[in-house]
């Protein structure tokens, strides 16, 4: 597949890395071409760097791997026409611009409507999904936990949408709970806060999470 990103940070440049490490073409969409050289150097011929509205255009599959702050305006950038009944990716989190308090983030969002709902509302001809929110970058493709798959939690309003979010986290060697619509998103990006808490007061960044089921 073609795979548009939506972001230069590290969680866009390991997930393209990912996606050409499977086969797939990626172009990266970024204000700043210059900060993806080495990326681009490393990656080979699968590929390439644009706008967001190239990055967009190009993809059959978004990532929307920026700052919660800055998501809308950038989908904005991308352009509704290029994202038109496309599946969006949704790895972003609605962190403040605040320090963390005890470890603890702060959302801008509230717990009865989510970031990515927000984002779904304002372009209902695309198909949100999140994924990737609730683990860091280094854990995002094929993590080893010494043979355990940890779980990755999607929610997102199209099913067919979901499904091809299911088949890429399969690949990238993940378990996958699906815990249904787009509200489902107001429990899934908290996680992100409680994932980073050991990080923030231990420095321990490698640990994903896992749903046990009997």
């Amino acid at each position: 597949m073609k795979i548009g990103i939506l972001g230069s940070g590290i969680v866009g440049q390991t997930l393209g890395s990912g996606f050409i490490k499977h086969g797939h073409q990626v172009k990266i969409g970024t204000g700043n071409p210059g900060k993806l050289n080495d990326w681009l150097k490393n990656s080979g011929p699968s590929a390439s760097v644009g706008s967001f509205e190239q990055a967009a255009n190009f993809g059959d599959i978004i990532v929307l791997a920026v700052k919660g702050t800055v998501a809308l305006s950038i989908l904005e950038k991308a352009g509704s026409i290029n994202l038109l009944d496309k599946t969006i990716i949704d790895a972003t989190n609605p962190i403040e611009e605040t320090p963390p308090v005890n470890g603890v983030l702060k959302f801008f969002t509230d717990q009865n409507y989510s970031l990515m709902e927000q984002l779904q509302s304002k372009f209902p001809k695309s198909n949100f999904v999140k994924s990737f929110s609730c683990v860091g970058s280094a854990l995002m493709v094929n993590p080893d936990f010494g043979g355990i798959k940890p779980t990755m939690f999607i929610a997102g309003n199209s099913d067919n949408a979901k499904s091809q979010v299911k088949g890429i986290l399969n690949t990238f060697g993940w378990e996958i709970e699906d815990m249904g619509k787009a509200e489902a998103a107001r429990a899934i990006e908290p996680l992100c806060i409680l994932w980073c808490i050991p990080g923030f007061l231990e420095n321990r960044w490698m640990h994903a999470f896992k749903l046990l089921k009997k």
